[in-house]
């Protein structure tokens, strides 16, 4: 029972703090599982991250789910959902209730623009990480210039990040599996 109750404080923080969408609250689940429960470590959450960019649907939904049911099993995908859900429901309710009602004021039009900055700063963190993460696996060179392509192909060319993400990692696969064959043939 204490780690159903783990989860649903995990991603109901998350639900609660992750103001501006689902990119906006990946930070803040990564701070929950990696940092304050050590569920998984960086590498893992970031896999998770990539495969769940490939999938349909809103992100923190999709990574509550599937990290409530890798901590916890189905109920506990259960609990990350409804935890992550539930407060957002609640908050749209009270909320766009009264912002309707005084929408027109500075102080609220001031509001909805200051977050903006400290969103930015949260994914720039978690950026940063996960750039220092693929730095110790790829090399300066090769991680800059996946950076650099990505960059180029998801802002210039339009190309969904979906699309990418499924692009590199069918290429990991490919790779992977033609690096273990020739070691094989090598060997033999």
């Amino acid at each position: 029972m204490k780690l159903q109750w783990e989860i649903f404080i995990a991603f109901f923080r998350v639900g609660i703090f992750g103001y501006g969408g689902g990119p906006a609250s990946i930070p803040l689940v990564q701070k929950e599982v990696v940092e304050r429960f050590r569920w998984m470590n960086n590498e893992e959450f970031g896999d998770i991250l990539a495969i769940g960019n490939t999938l349909p649907g809103p992100i923190a939904t999709k990574m509550a789910g599937y990290i409530g049911y890798r901590v916890g099993g189905y109920l506990g995908m259960l609990t990350a959902l409804i935890a992550s859900i539930v407060p957002t429901i609640i908050l749209m309710i009270v909320f766009l209730t009264s912002l309707s009602a005084y929408k027109d004021q500075a102080w609220v039009q001031g509001m909805t623009h200051g977050v903006l900055p400290v969103v930015g700063v949260m994914m720039a963190v978690l950026t940063w990480q996960f750039f220092d993460k693929g730095k110790e696996g790829l090399g300066w060179w090769k991680t800059s210039a996946l950076v650099i392509l990505s960059l180029v192909v998801i802002e210039f060319l339009g190309i969904h990040p979906g699309i990418v993400i499924a692009i590199l990692l069918t290429y990991a696969l490919v790779g992977r599996k033609n690096a273990t064959s020739d070691k094989e043939a090598d060997s033999s």
